[in-house]
């Protein structure tokens, strides 16, 4: 782990200009459906548009655009889901860094080959993420490698947070923000942005009900670990470290409220998403809808955002929630 640093709002202007050249200015648009589900001006801010088809984008690029010579060189270790992986394989691809991607066993098919495209060493041997999380910190030591954290990375943290400036530009008048959470790093980033521009926005994260370790760590006041349960929210699945040093800390001084939605929930929202704005969005980036559709939110503003955060859904999975057939889990 990076020696401990704060992260603030100076940190993600420099980090939105750092990575600009690899990640998209995703929009916001107006979701009249849940417009009139909530009584509020609802909209979707669409990072399933980016490159690698999610926000990870953003945090990877400024992680691995802010090493130095001699880490480049030697290379790069990460643990993911699957979102993660293909974005640091992304960039690395894209800076000439060579990477290693070590997943839990699971991971969708669609993000394994993805990652394989691009060109990294792919590492598969633990059955869960935590496992996953170990064994990248022993190739990393062994190797020499620079550790590209998912979450808890002032970096990463940043990274993402360059979301959140998005949102406040295009939507000066948003009060309510919606994120979905798996290891804390994007709303962390996101809450950063959004409370320096309006400490009175209320920030609301959002995960499945199977397993949301965030959500437990929180209420326990200390990282937890949980043991892994399968769902259709596979981009959320995992740990936040024992060892967490800023997404945890910065989770507790910025989320004003958390909810979970089910994986029925999630999957009515991933339809909503197909039939009504003809996005594609995967389960882990729908929970924010999900939570709006369902009435998990009950204090919600005039001018509400919801960040969609990835849409790398396998096609067969999509195709049999579309049809009626169940909610398939996927681990990742």
């Amino acid at each position: 782990m990076t020696p401990k640093r704060d992260v603030g709002e100076r940190d993600i202007r420099l980090a939105r200009q750092r990575i600009a050249p690899l990640a998209t200015r995703t929009p916001s648009i107006s979701s009249r459906a849940l417009s009139k589900v909530t009584g509020s001006s609802v909209y979707l801010k669409l990072e399933n548009l980016q490159e690698t088809g999610s926000f990870k984008v953003r945090g990877a690029a400024n992680k691995l655009l802010s090493l130095r010579s001699d880490e480049k060189e030697r290379g790069v270790i990460t643990v993911s889901t699957g979102n993660h992986g293909r974005a640091v394989s992304y960039v690395a691809q894209r800076l000439d860094i060579k990477a290693t991607i070590c997943i839990p066993q699971g991971v969708p098919t669609n993000k394994v080959e993805a990652i394989q495209g691009l060109g990294a060493e792919i590492v598969v041997g633990s059955k869960t993420y935590d496992e996953a999380e170990d064994q990248a910190s022993r190739l990393a030591e062994e190797r020499g490698l620079t550790m590209a954290y998912p979450h808890d990375d002032p970096f990463v943290i940043a990274g993402q947070g360059s979301i959140g400036m998005e949102i406040v530009e295009d939507l000066p008048e948003v009060d309510t923000v919606l994120v979905p959470v798996g290891g804390g790093g994007l709303i962390s980033g996101i809450g950063l942005a959004l409370k320096a521009a309006n400490a009175d926005a209320r920030l609301i994260g959002v995960s499945m009900d199977r397993a949301p370790v965030m959500y437990h760590s929180l209420r326990a006041g200390s990282p937890i670990r949980m043991p892994e349960k399968d769902t259709i929210a596979d981009g959320l699945v995992g740990g936040i470290g024992m060892d967490n040093q800023y997404s945890f800390r910065l989770a507790q001084e910025l989320v004003d409220d958390f909810v979970l939605v089910s994986d029925e929930e999630i999957a009515a929202a991933m339809v909503f998403a197909l039939k009504g704005h003809r996005l594609v969005v995967e389960g882990g980036g729908a929970v924010g809808i999900a939570a709006l559709l369902h009435g998990k939110v009950k204090e919600v503003g005039r001018n509400i955002v919801v960040v969609v955060s990835g849409g790398n859904v396998d096609t067969p999975v999509l195709l049999e929630i579309v049809q009626g057939r169940g909610q398939p889990a996927a681990r990742g």
